[in-house]
């Protein structure tokens, strides 16, 4: 019998019952074929709907007064998504006296920062200092009070391609999105052919759907 979470969206229409099933089927067949299709069906379908698509609609209809804050802040969000399901953690904010299990994190700080500084294309242009720089001024001021930190500005794009300028404390939100969909794509890519990646994949996704 279904219970309430067995219902619930995880990926577009598709449901916590509907990925149990899948990973039934990965545990059997775990042939490239397969894993495009929980690419396509459930990582895609998940980013799509709730990331990708809206930050789009705010490129596509913006006037450049103000919807850059709101940009980044999706994509800050994304991050941590990004990253959690490449090391197959979810998150846990624990009780008092609480222990973490394996595969549970509480803070977003060191997700974040690893995946700036280990995740192409990111990792070409982000040291940890800059990670930790990015994090706290730009991830940590847009969730926590909706506006950048430490003299840190949103522009839509930069000249060179470049996703940050260091020096004069800028993001470039159009571009740090074509970095994003990179990733995305160099995800895929690696996700049907690399074991750990799989297992991690399977844990994310089981941990969503319990």
């Amino acid at each position: 019998m279904d219970t309430g979470q067995d219902q619930t969206y995880i990926a577009g229409w598709l449901t916590a019952h509907d990925w149990r099933a899948f990973a039934d089927q990965l545990a059997i067949d775990r042939g490239e074929e397969r894993w495009r299709r929980a690419f396509d069906d459930y990582f895609m379908q998940r980013i799509d709907r709730r990331y990708l698509n809206p930050i789009a609609i705010l490129q596509n209809e913006g006037t450049f007064v103000g919807e850059g804050f709101a940009i980044m802040a999706i994509q800050c969000s994304l991050i941590e998504f990004l990253e959690s399901t490449v090391q197959g953690v979810r998150y846990r904010y624990p009780k008092r006296g609480e222990v973490l299990g394996p595969y549970e994190y509480s803070g977003g700080r060191d997700i974040f920062v690893n995946f700036l500084t280990e995740r192409p294309p990111f990792s070409a242009e982000f040291d940890r200092g800059l990670a930790l720089e990015f994090y706290a001024s730009i991830r940590c001021g847009m969730l926590h009070e909706a506006q950048t930190k430490n003299g840190w500005r949103i522009w839509a794009q930069s000249e060179d391609g470049r996703m940050v300028d260091a020096e004069m404390r800028v993001v470039f939100r159009n571009d740090f999105q074509r970095a994003l969909l990179a990733y995305v794509s160099w995800y895929k890519e690696t996700l049907v052919r690399d074991a750990q990646f799989q297992d991690a994949f399977v844990r994310k996704f089981d941990s969503l759907s319990t």
